[in-house]
């Protein structure tokens, strides 16, 4: 009777085999990476050469000194090329503002920074062109909202944290922090793009202070001074209305005072009854 052969057991990978694939793999994750930056650079410079977003994947193959086979292993076209810089520049602008908003302030004050630096840095500058965001952002809102809302999740998120904070102090009201801090990026970001508003017969721009009032107001329900110091505010009384004086009557032309009957008091004289002089 033959026996059974036992299961073979596969010996475990070297060590040195494990290093030696891991190693590989970072230098060809690094050279990609590094190749991808060199047309993201070569698209930024175009932008502002040109100052719009009309250029050829050629020209960026060109500049950056690659090939189109290896633009293509890493975009599937200009729109994806884009979409990255648009990425990208939001990635950068959400780490600017958490390293700002980081220490230092309560968590309502941290709100209004943000929302003061988003304000800021989508407001449209004399001599500084934008064509990634005020051309390419505007057609890619109408045509894939879907991936706008992607590229602003590192905003989002950072706003959602401060919306939260603010709520767990105390300082303001929120059933669903991440839609408020949508509404509240949202109002910062198309009010400093929006063109003046018409007052009279001059244009009025709406002015960072007056958007984080709106935002304020939405989140505790008042102004900025009411939010300062809840506690010491006094009530106010209520106070009953005052009743209205009624108007003296006015004597009409034509018609002549009616004599009193009652008789005068002792110790006084009537002007008409005095002796004259």
């Amino acid at each position: 009777m033959s026996a059974v052969p036992a299961e073979s057991v596969e010996p475990p990978e070297p060590a040195w085999r494990q290093r030696a694939v891991e190693r590989s793999t970072r230098a060809a994750k690094l050279r990609a990476e590094q190749r991808v930056q060199r047309f993201l650079d070569a698209a930024q410079e175009l932008i502002a050469g040109k100052g719009t977003t009309d250029f050829t994947v050629q020209e960026v193959v060109e500049r950056s000194r690659q090939s189109l086979r290896s633009f293509y292993q890493h975009f599937d076209g200009k729109h994806e090329l884009l979409l990255a810089l648009f990425e990208d520049a939001l990635s950068k602008s959400a780490a600017d503002i958490r390293e700002k908003t980081a220490t230092g302030q309560d968590p309502l004050a941290r709100l209004k920074i943000a929302v003061e630096l988003l304000y800021d840095s989508s407001k449209p500058r004399p001599g500084r062109q934008s064509p990634l965001f005020t051309d390419f952002a505007v057609q890619l809102l109408v045509t894939h909202p879907d991936q706008v809302a992607t590229a602003h999740l590192p905003l989002l998120g950072l706003f959602t944290e401060l919306v939260e904070e603010a709520v767990e102090a105390g300082q303001a009201t929120s059933p669903k922090a991440r839609r408020t801090a949508s509404l509240i990026m949202q109002t910062a970001m198309f009010t400093a793009q929006a063109p003046a508003a018409p007052v009279g017969a001059h244009p009025s721009p709406i002015t960072v202070e007056e958007v984080w009032a709106f935002c304020l107001g939405g989140i505790t329900g008042g102004t900025a001074a009411d939010t300062q110091a809840p506690a010491t505010r006094p009530a106010a009384k209520k106070t009953a209305p005052a009743k209205k004086a009624a108007p003296p009557k006015k004597a009409t032309s034509g018609t002549t005072a009616k004599k009193s009957t009652t008789p005068a008091k002792s110790g006084t004289r009537k002007a008409a009854s005095r002796p004259r002089t």
